[in-house]
């Protein structure tokens, strides 16, 4: 299959305040009107300058990477692979950085937490378009892994990028693996007429770290 490339808007990503909020750490409350307040002026800001970009290709044989056993046995059952960037985008990136700049935290905090929403939902209106467009084979998809995650190391970035022959939506990595802009998710997901999304089973994990252990406690 071609790669797939899509440039979304803030109003595709169908963000709730509430997905900020948990973001932030609230957790199914509500921060205090002052806060409340300065996320809605971040979300303006945002609204009319974002350009979230996801790309996806699917290929039809793993590339050589090392996802350990926990990927490996999630993705069982696979008859193909989509392999994917998703990103906030550069101009999203800017703008994290004139805030920073100009040195209110509480902005920052807030805008980091929102960086980091719209990059998986991005993600979230990718696995949409890739069901899509599996639908007609009677296909189904596996939840999506990254490399940092459940053991398949975050060096494997280079040989995820590699796969895209430069078409990475505008996300470049260092020499620590690490992307740019930061708020950008990559990985790969299983398809197939025998694969299914599960929930997260932070139980076979030991990254305490991982944002969907977060999300999702055991």
């Amino acid at each position: 299959m071609a790669m797939t490339q899509k440039t979304l808007t803030y109003n595709d990503l169908k963000i709730t305040p509430a997905d900020i909020y948990e973001q932030m750490g609230y957790h199914g409350t509500t921060p205090d009107e002052a806060t409340q307040q300065e996320t809605l002026i971040i979300i303006d800001k945002v609204r009319t300058m974002l350009r979230p970009q996801f790309c996806f290709q699917v290929v039809s044989q793993l590339p050589p990477f090392e996802i350990g056993r926990i990927i490996g046995r999630q993705l069982q059952g696979s008859e193909a692979y989509a392999l994917f960037i998703a990103t906030c985008g550069r101009e999203y990136e800017t703008l994290q950085q004139q805030l920073t700049r100009e040195g209110d935290m509480v902005r920052v905090f807030i805008a980091d937490a929102l960086g980091s929403v719209i990059a998986e939902k991005c993600a979230d209106r990718m696995e949409d378009m890739l069901q899509e467009s599996i639908d007609k084979l009677g296909w189904h998809h596996t939840n999506r892994f990254s490399p940092g995650y459940c053991g398949w190391h975050v060096s494997q970035q280079q040989l995820l990028f590699a796969q895209f022959g430069g078409q990475t939506c505008g996300v470049s990595l260092n020499d620590s693996s690490l992307m740019t802009p930061i708020k950008s998710v990559s990985g790969l997901i299983g398809i197939g007429q025998h694969v299914r999304r599960l929930e997260y089973t932070c139980g076979l994990c030991d990254f305490q770290q991982c944002y969907k252990r977060k999300r999702h406690p055991q």
